[in-house]
């Protein structure tokens, strides 16, 4: 039976803890943030290089974007099982993989919207309803063969955001959650007349009434900047009109530096955590703290190499699915894991009150994706099969062989 490591990879605390994988997984009986169960995937199979993306807890359900199936993906949490995979037919079918680039794929972001899950997709947003497992309607956001990726919501005035990287220039969409319909887009053209380098993922604070996003990068801030959009300046937008971000009353851009960002999270008081994933060979792999109503650095963790970023307020901890880091903690050969430049994912957990690393979990191939529970305090990462990609020696090692979704506790 393969099995499953865990360390802690702080020095004052090197112990390593054994636990054993499958089916809901046998673990060890202790306490302490630890890989507790295996889910299988229908057509993830050892060798199957699993293309998914970002996941959401909605109720007592685990939900996350699955390409190969062409699905919104379903696990119980309770029982941590697999419950179905929800593909739409037709014009709400999801775009699954194709031979083309992974921006023209889909599906991408998921994020719950009352009771439905809204989830981006090539040229649309598709609204799914769990409760039935049917997609019952698609927004149409572009026609130019892009996906929308990643999005946020703003509940307080039923307002949903979702971002489109690969458009020229890219641009955020704005959906009334009432009406499905677009009220609004945002256009990134920086100050110097150039598209930026693409849009990652956005937040709402509902304290402040800003929406934040992470930018790939701009003409003054080429490996990333945190971009504050007032709530307010997006509403004026006269309804189905497009404006672009630099022209919107109280917007603010504020430099990550050498960044190159991905997650975002809202933590405590006016933290906001950026994960990065540096592109520059060798450049320490980092997690920044800013203070979300000034843009200050309050601190800077070598806890970077992710895609998603959460906070879970019951843990008062970000959880960060580092798919990216490396045994050095520096980024591999231009940032991207293979044979000759390997990465070794983890999970990073970082204490949101001392800004600290309290530990870095072993996790599966390209592991990038993470939601967490604050009910059951689980903690959902999917993984690819240990040889596809290329570029994780270590995964079937540390017992991550098939691919599907690894199990981990917080507590």
């Amino acid at each position: 039976m393969p099995r499953h490591i865990w360390t802690n990879a702080l020095a004052t605390s090197a112990a390593i803890a054994i636990a054993g994988c499958g089916g809901s997984g046998d673990h060890l009986d202790v306490s302490g943030p630890r890989h507790v169960a295996d889910i299988a995937v229908p057509n993830i199979t050892a060798g199957v290089n699993f293309s998914f993306d970002i996941g959401a807890v909605s109720g007592s359900r685990y939900f996350f974007t699955d390409r190969n199936n062409a699905s919104l993906d379903e696990i119980d949490i309770p029982s941590k099982s697999f419950v179905k995979t929800i593909q739409g037919t037709g014009p709400l079918a999801f775009t699954g993989l194709g031979p083309g680039p992974s921006s023209q794929t889909g599906p991408d972001g998921a994020t719950p919207v009352g009771n439905l899950i809204y989830v981006g997709d090539v040229n649309s947003v598709k609204v799914v309803d769990p409760a039935v497992g049917v997609v019952t309607s698609k927004i149409t956001v572009s026609t130019t063969g892009v996906r929308a990726d990643e999005g946020c919501l703003d509940p307080t005035h039923g307002m949903f955001m979702i971002s489109s990287p690969e458009e020229t220039p890219p641009f955020a969409t704005f959906i009334n959650t009432a009406t499905q319909t677009v009220v609004a887009k945002v256009t990134f053209t920086d100050s110097a007349g150039k598209p930026t380098a693409g849009l990652e993922a956005c937040r709402y604070d509902a304290a402040s009434d800003n929406f934040y996003v992470n930018v790939d990068g701009s003409t003054a801030n080429p490996h990333g900047e945190l971009v504050k959009l007032p709530g307010a300046s997006i509403r004026a937008i006269p309804n189905a009109g497009t404006q672009n971000y630099t022209t919107l009353a109280g917007v603010a851009m504020y430099p990550e530096g050498n960044c190159d960002p991905t997650g975002l999270a809202l933590g405590p008081g006016n933290d906001i955590a950026v994960g990065c994933r540096e592109g520059t060979t060798g450049a320490p792999l980092l997690m920044q703290i800013l203070d979300r109503s000034n843009g200050a650095l309050v601190a800077s963790l070598n806890a970077g190499g992710g895609d998603q970023l959460e906070y879970d307020p019951s843990t008062n901890r970000y959880y960060n699915a580092a798919s990216r880091w490396t045994s050095s903690g520096n980024a591999s050969t231009n940032g991207a894991c293979s044979a000759a430049s390997p990465c070794t994912p983890v999970l990073t957990i970082v204490d949101a009150s001392n800004r600290s690393v309290v530990t870095r979990l072993n996790t599966g191939n390209n592991a990038h994706s993470v939601a967490v529970d604050p009910a059951s305090g689980l903690i959902f990462l999917p993984y690819s099969s240990a040889t596809s990609p290329a570029g994780c020696p270590s995964c079937a090692a540390n017992g991550f062989v098939n691919g599907g979704v690894s199990v981990f506790a917080a507590k």
